[in-house]
């Protein structure tokens, strides 16, 4: 779907919910890291209490920038709770793959919808764009910053750039963050206006959306594929979020002002955060809606 089309369809789904207010199918839609774990680290167990009274009321669903074999090492203990996992829908990659929940004890998530950038960018621009990254990354102070590998990660939808590499250790991301919020613009802010730059000149940018993913990188996709592409799997569903990166330039921007103003997004801190806002604000919320 092209970018004009589905700005199309957000609004008219919005104009749908407007004019039906009164919808069965809830979910809740959660951030991965800094939300349900701390980056790049397991699901935090105490948050399981609040999520197993919140799926007595809507589903569940995690929109992440990740892969889904991210999500499955990091959501582990979750995904494999018997309580939940009939709850869970998984959508890696800002939801341009969904994976519905399992029709029973025994089964897998089950993959449903899946799109490539390879079929909406050209061969010309999608070779631009990597030979970019890879210019890009040639730039990086390897004296000093540590460089661990794995620095760039094609997920089918979207491109991943870490600029230290993804297989770098708690120690050498800590040190990472450090050195990039040193100064009042960050070394990653430095990076994207260099990238940008690159890719204007190249006529690749206007085709793509640059946004910093996580603490140590940067998710590259094309226009539209943000966070709000996973609200098209669930169209007759009243839809809430819960991320952290919802700042100007972060991953869970979009979504979190799409849904602002009706009073369904909430930006948090960290888990203990998360855990406060379902159990104070959206479980009572839900419990207020099916009472009035």
């Amino acid at each position: 779907m092209s970018y004009g089309k589905r700005i199309s369809w957000l609004k008219d789904r919005e104009q749908q919910k407007n004019n039906n207010k009164q919808q069965t199918n809830k979910i809740i839609l959660f951030d991965m890291d800094g939300t349900l774990t701390y980056p790049r680290k397991p699901f935090d167990q105490a948050l399981t209490p609040s999520l197993i009274n919140l799926s007595q009321y809507a589903d569940i669903g995690i929109v992440t920038g990740s892969d889904l074999d991210y999500v499955e090492q990091q959501l582990e203990f979750l995904l494999n709770h018997r309580g939940l996992r009939n709850k869970l829908h998984l959508l890696p990659c800002n939801g341009t793959k969904y994976y519905k929940p399992p029709q029973c004890e025994f089964n897998d998530f089950e993959l449903v919808s899946e799109v490539s950038m390879k079929n909406v960018l050209d061969h010309g621009t999608f070779k631009n764009l990597m030979i970019s990254l890879i210019e890009a990354q040639s730039t990086i102070d390897f004296h000093y910053l540590p460089l661990t590998g794995h620095f760039i990660s094609y997920r089918g939808s979207m491109i991943n750039w870490c600029p230290i590499g993804r297989n770098a250790n708690d120690e050498q991301r800590k040190f990472f963050v450090h050195y990039d919020t040193a100064y009042e613009r960050t070394y990653r802010e430095q990076l994207k206006e260099q990238l940008e730059r690159t890719l204007r000149h190249k006529g690749v940018l206007k085709h793509i959306t640059i946004k910093f993913g996580g603490s140590t990188s940067f998710d590259i996709y094309p226009n539209g594929w943000d966070k709000r592409y996973c609200l098209s799997h669930f169209n007759d569903w009243e839809t809430w979020f819960v991320g952290d990166k919802c700042e100007d330039g972060g991953n869970d921007q979009e979504l979190y002002e799409f849904l602002f103003d009706e009073g369904r997004s909430f930006k948090t801190e960290d888990t203990n955060q998360t855990r406060l806002i379902i159990d104070e604000q959206i479980i009572p919320k839900l419990i207020n809606c099916e009472t009035t």
